[in-house]
């Protein structure tokens, strides 16, 4: 399987691993399995140390490289190390999102405008500037994941600003799906259902959230971080070399439901 699916050796950049909980760390986990060479990028010096920890407790061997999406110059600067490194790139996890906590309580209306343009940096365009940078070390083609949410499609309470900038992103992906498909790159979005990380926690109507998927969705549960890797698995293999610019759920089918 792991031939067919064409990831053995391949080069991929993993970015947004904030702890073990993270959707990314059980994206890496499933990548590392199918016999993918990781490259880890990490924002500030604390997560490269909780990184490396992490990485030396799992004993998986992969490279860590600094990079703030919130900075043209230190992309650049990350994407031009990787090159230098590994010459090519084949796969790209993008799992990268932030507001303002402030901006997640009460009335989406009153969300700041700094807040407003934050989440959307942080969580939209970092997608295109990273698609930009990675688009020449793709030289053998190569596929894009980025993760996303329901509250993208659907008003969540609590997902506020947060939900805006999904929705943003998701558009980016079919715009980006369309600019680099003439060089043979992929690029798809996966909708998680809920799973408890460290972003999770900022959002207050979370344990709801989780409690209702559970109770309501066809497979009358949540999802894990495990099965969202292998999704990822997929999306960056052979198995779907066919599919780009698409939005795909893994969250037990509660996406499907009207009213509960």
């Amino acid at each position: 399987m792991k031939d067919f699916l064409q990831l053995q050796d391949k080069h991929i950049v993993i970015m947004g691993v904030a702890n073990d909980r993270s959707i990314a760390w059980g994206v890496a986990q499933s990548l590392y399995a199918a016999g993918a060479k990781l490259i880890f990028t990490y924002r500030q010096e604390r997560s490269a140390k909780k990184l490396n920890k992490l990485l030396e407790k799992n004993e998986m061997e992969a490279a860590v490289i600094q990079c703030d999406v919130n900075d043209d110059d230190s992309i650049a600067s990350a994407f031009a190390e990787i090159k230098d490194k590994f010459t090519t790139v084949h796969g790209l996890v993008h799992s990268v999102a932030h507001a303002h906590q402030e901006d997640l309580k009460g009335d989406f209306i009153d969300t700041s405008r700094d807040g407003y343009a934050f989440a959307q940096d942080t969580s939209a365009y970092s997608l295109v500037a990273v698609a930009k940078a990675v688009r020449p070390i793709m030289s053998e083609g190569g596929s894009i994941v980025t993760m996303s949410y329901l509250g993208a499609d659907r008003v969540l309470q609590g997902y506020n600003v947060m939900g805006v900038a999904k929705a943003a992103l998701e558009a980016s992906v079919r715009y980006l799906a369309n600019d680099l498909g003439r060089d043979n790159i992929r690029i798809n979005a996966i909708s998680a259902g809920p799973i408890r990380t460290l972003a999770a926690k900022g959002v207050p109507s979370f344990n709801d959230i989780l409690s209702k998927v559970e109770h309501t969705a066809p497979l009358r549960r949540n999802v894990s971080a495990e099965e969202v890797g292998d999704m990822t698995v997929g999306l960056l293999g052979a198995l779907s070399r066919g599919v780009t610019g698409e939005i795909v759920y893994v969250d037990a089918g509660f996406n499907i439901i009207g009213i509960g």
